[in-house]
């Protein structure tokens, strides 16, 4: 089974290396700046009448760069060509996103046009995609023009896919977050096929902000909160950042013991979510999550916080790709499904149910069960739904609507109708 996987390193980089590494860094967000400067010069003149090409595709703006490389940038030589073309390229995905957006093709929220990057500030990283790409031994890799880096990990796991020709690199970004240089190889795997330890077995999956999850086996697993219990802690960073000297070297250390303490909020987060799909995908023949409306929920001036620090959608991303890794499969409610309304013993269905009521109780036959687990085992029900063998689906006034095979839709099946679309 031939799978896309990356590989992500840490990097231990000597001064010299360092300063190649931010030279290149550099030279991507130039590229960026300078592209989006001409496609806005070019549309104003447009605007003015004027008959000009708007290099709005990578291969429009890798023409425009070739030839105004010399006058714009001499220096252009010291870096590789393709932190330039990787520059060049975020633009054109930048542009593209937009254009999607204006025209209803993108979902989501609508995306504002591209801005001019500023050092420091977003992500910083670059892309290589040709020249010297590889991992030189367990402590060492090799990038085009920077030549040989030491990392802080070592790269076994990649290394030894490669030289049993079980992986090969397509791509490797470089990236600085937290005041770290990472390494990451998209590579093309091939996977040993595998079963889940219970293949038989279906696993229903309530993910909230109480819990990060609650199983219909009744495990409820904790939300780190890593965000929460920062807080106080940035707050305090914030304010001693806003007290420097701007450009002073005391400011630059505050900035960065700012951004470890973000890094580290994030390595916690994603340390937490990595555990519990790796464990659910690896045992489980069948997990069934449910579709939420995120968007809507971040609009909530009151949960939004919480919302974004327990990083639900995360859940469901990483459960698709890792029940393929893993032999298992995975199944979505839609997203208007009852699972917190429905009893899970007799199928009723409540017209209400507030939010603040933790505890679900019917009245039909009186049962009284958490309300986390009683929407995760109305979503370990809805297996037997798809087979064919499930009941009715009801609405929250208690009517039949459709059969409930059509309440759940398999991931796989999801994905090709969309592709096909």
């Amino acid at each position: 089974m031939m799978v896309y996987q990356a590989y992500r390193f840490a990097l231990d980089p000597s001064p010299r290396a360092e300063r190649a590494l931010a030279s290149h860094v550099g030279a991507r967000r130039f590229a960026f700046n300078w592209g989006l400067a001409l496609v806005k010069e070019r549309l104003e003149a447009r605007r003015r009448g004027e008959e000009v090409e708007v290099p709005w595709t990578l291969p429009a703006l890798r023409r425009e760069w070739n030839r105004q490389k010399e006058a714009v940038a001499p220096w252009w030589q010291e870096n590789s060509k393709e932190a330039y073309s990787s520059g060049l390229e975020g633009l054109a995905k930048a542009l593209e996103n937009w254009s999607d957006s204006r025209k209803g093709r993108r979902k989501g929220r609508r995306m504002g046009f591209p801005r001019f990057r500023k050092k420091g500030r977003g992500r910083e990283s670059v892309g290589f995609t040709t020249g010297a790409i590889r991992v030189d031994d367990k402590s060492h890799v090799v990038l085009p023009k920077i030549g040989r880096v030491r990392t802080h990990e070592p790269t076994t796991a990649l290394l030894e896919r490669i030289e049993t020709k079980k992986a090969r690199i397509l791509r490797a970004t470089v990236s600085r977050e937290g005041g770290r240089w990472f390494v990451g190889f998209t590579c093309e795997v091939e996977r040993e096929p595998k079963a889940p330890r219970l293949p038989g077995a279906a696993v229903g999956l309530d993910v909230g902000l109480r819990h990060l999850a609650v199983l219909s086996t009744g495990e409820q697993v904790p939300n780190p909160r890593p965000l929460k219990k920062a807080l106080r802690k940035l707050a305090r960073l914030n304010r001693e950042l806003a007290r420097r000297k701007p450009e002073s070297k005391n400011r630059e250390e505050t900035r960065w013991r700012l951004a470890r303490a973000h890094a580290r909020v994030a390595n916690i987060r994603r340390d937490a979510l990595h555990k519990l799909t790796t464990r659910l995908a690896c045992r489980y023949g069948t997990v069934v999550v449910e579709e939420l409306n995120l968007a809507g929920m971040l609009r909530n001036r009151r949960l939004a916080r919480a919302v974004a620090d327990a990083s639900l959608a995360e859940i469901r991303r990483q459960l698709a790709y890792k029940t393929v890794w893993y032999g298992s499969h995975l199944l979505k409610a839609e997203r208007f499904y009852p699972s917190s309304k429905r009893c899970s013993r007799c199928g009723a269905v409540k017209e209400k149910l507030p939010l603040w009521v933790r505890t679900f109780r019917c009245d039909a036959c009186g049962l009284v069960l958490d309300r986390d687990h009683n929407a995760a085992l109305n979503l370990a029900a809805l297996v037997a739904a798809v087979a064919g063998s499930g009941p009715e689906t009801l609405n929250a006034r208690g009517r039949g609507v459709r059969p409930a095979a059509r309440r759940a839709v398999p991931e796989e099946a999801g994905s090709r109708r969309r592709e096909s679309t």
